[in-house]
């Protein structure tokens, strides 16, 4: 039983871990322009 306890455990912290790295790229504005790149390819500048 204890190896089931720590595979929860640790896939619990890795989910929380994953979440975590979302939220940060949220509010670092990773998202913000997401028309921007597919536009700039079209024009030659």
């Amino acid at each position: 039983m204890t190896p089931l306890v720590w595979l929860l455990l640790m896939s619990v912290a890795l989910g929380a871990g994953a979440l975590a790295l979302f939220l940060w790229s949220l509010r670092s504005g990773q998202y913000e322009d997401l028309e921007g790149a597919a536009q700039r390819i079209l024009f030659d500048d």
